[in-house]
């Protein structure tokens, strides 16, 4: 898989993908991510990328050319263009499952009041959110995107069952309650189940407890 990343801040995009498992993902050829400075692409000689919006308001928008200009420049046949915005479809893990099979990702940052409509109209194949609020620029949202949706590549994680058993493998269900050692720590135990060596009933366990803390942390994934 290619990643590309087109935003005004390519550092703020590559800072968390440069460390940890997503460090070692690259170094092993299993994916390749890129970050790229907007203004690389914008002309004159202050190389703006940005103007005030037409029919008036407040802030900035992301110009059109510059845009155009790079998306033509990187995208292949096989690319899919994500542009991260608030108002894109909200990302969850099935998505991620979804985008982890493609070959070659471009994701376009938002910034200021976002971008010009005829971007979205004849470049954007997917606008994606990872929430209902307002980051000062998609560059973050791109960073969030891409570690979830590496992590599931082959032999990114040490542990295959690793991305099967977690939240949202069951998009109705978040994790049961894990434990390690010591057994007993500040007075509190790991519950006996988890040591019994009955695998039945430790995954019985398990189920009640997912619901649980569903219920009481997302209650919404069980409506309906």
């Amino acid at each position: 898989m290619r990643v590309d990343i087109l935003t005004l801040f390519p550092e703020i995009a590559l800072a968390p993908l440069g460390e940890s498992m997503m460090k070692r993902a690259q170094e092993a050829g299993l994916v390749t991510i890129a970050a790229h400075d907007l203004r690389d692409w914008a002309t004159g000689k202050h190389r703006k990328t940005d103007d005030y919006l037409c029919g008036g308001g407040q802030g900035m928008l992301l110009k059109p050319e510059p845009i155009f200009a790079a998306i033509e420049e990187l995208r292949k046949e096989n690319t899919t263009v994500i542009l991260l915005t608030p108002q894109g479809e909200v990302f969850k893990q099935a998505k991620a499952r979804e985008l982890s099979e493609e070959e070659h990702i471009i994701f376009l940052c938002g910034h200021y009041e976002g971008v010009d409509q005829r971007v979205i109209d004849k470049l954007v194949d997917l606008e994606l959110s990872i929430g209902d609020y307002v980051l000062t620029n998609g560059a973050i949202a791109a960073a969030v995107v891409t570690d979830a949706l590496v992590r599931l590549l082959p032999g990114v994680l040490g542990d295959a069952r690793s991305a099967v058993d977690e939240s949202f493998s069951d998009p109705n269900l978040l994790e049961a309650a894990a434990y390690t050692k010591p057994i007993e720590f500040r007075g509190l135990k790991v519950p006996e189940i988890l040591l019994s060596g009955h695998h039945a009933k430790i995954e019985e366990w398990k189920d009640e407890q997912a619901l649980l803390k569903t219920k009481i942390n997302r209650p919404d994934l069980l409506e309906g």
